[in-house]
């Protein structure tokens, strides 16, 4: 499928954000919104926007870190592989998630509301939309099927951080106002996807009829599973989950 591709500046209340956008080249299609993890913004994220675009959807990857300027947390080890979060000293982790930290759910309404008012003039078609979102990206995806819910009807996490903990970001505290279906991928060595945060989504999943929700918990796979560019990348595991997804993406976006 022959693809265009663009890095658009969408104007937001808190100023210009850059999105890239991948979509077919011909006809009108669904909106697919991609959200980035810790890291930022790069090729690495934007081969995956051009892989669902090439599903058949407009894929939208916005800058979550545009109110603080153009950020970029990337660091490679000798191999030039990226390397994973845990292997940061401490005082570098706590700088980088003293950003992540800013995404919550009042600035991914914003974010999201901003590229729904540009996509009017997009090749974008009215109804379903979805997302797909990693890391911090992955509490993401809850916020924008919780805000938007008779729009944003297909979501996945995959990796999400501060999915259901006591913290006020935390991602599970509406999981009642979701519709449509929800796929959340967990690395069994991932701290954030701890059992007890599964079984308590599960469980809040479980009474809100009006979403289907499924969940895949890969063995061996760490946080940052899904990343190709990543030190810890596992290939089978985000395989499993691209073909969850775009089963789901198929069923609610056609």
């Amino acid at each position: 499928m022959s693809l265009v591709t663009d890095t658009l500046s969408v104007p937001t209340p808190s100023g210009a954000m850059d999105c890239y956008v991948a979509r077919p080249a011909d006809g009108r299609h669904s909106l697919v919104v991609l959200f980035m993890d810790i890291w930022g913004l790069r090729e690495e994220l934007f081969a995956i926007a051009r892989r669902v675009a090439g599903e058949g959807y407009v894929c939208v990857l916005p800058d979550l870190f545009h109110r603080h300027g153009k950020l970029q947390f990337g660091k490679r080890n000798a191999e030039g592989k990226a390397v994973s979060f845990e292997t940061l000293p401490p005082d570098v982790r706590q700088h980088m998630i003293s950003y992540a930290h800013q995404t919550v759910r009042a600035t991914v309404r914003e974010d999201v509301q901003a590229i729904l008012d540009a996509a009017r003039s997009w090749p974008v078609k009215d109804g379903p939309a979805g997302s797909v979102g990693f890391c911090m990206g992955g509490r993401a995806a809850f916020y924008v099927g919780q805000v938007f819910p008779e729009r944003f009807r297909a979501n996945a996490s995959l990796h999400g951080t501060q999915l259901a903990s006591d913290k006020p970001l935390s991602a599970h505290t509406e999981i009642g106002a979701l519709r449509g279906e929800f796929y959340c991928g967990f690395g069994e060595l991932d701290e954030q996807g701890a059992p007890a945060i599964r079984d308590r989504l599960k469980t809040l999943f479980d009474e809100n009829p009006k979403v289907v929700y499924r969940s895949v918990v890969h063995p061996g796979a760490k946080h940052g599973y899904s990343m190709p560019d990543r030190d810890i990348y596992d290939h089978a595991a985000a395989e499993r989950d691209w073909t969850e997804i775009f089963a789901m993406l198929h069923r609610q976006l056609g």
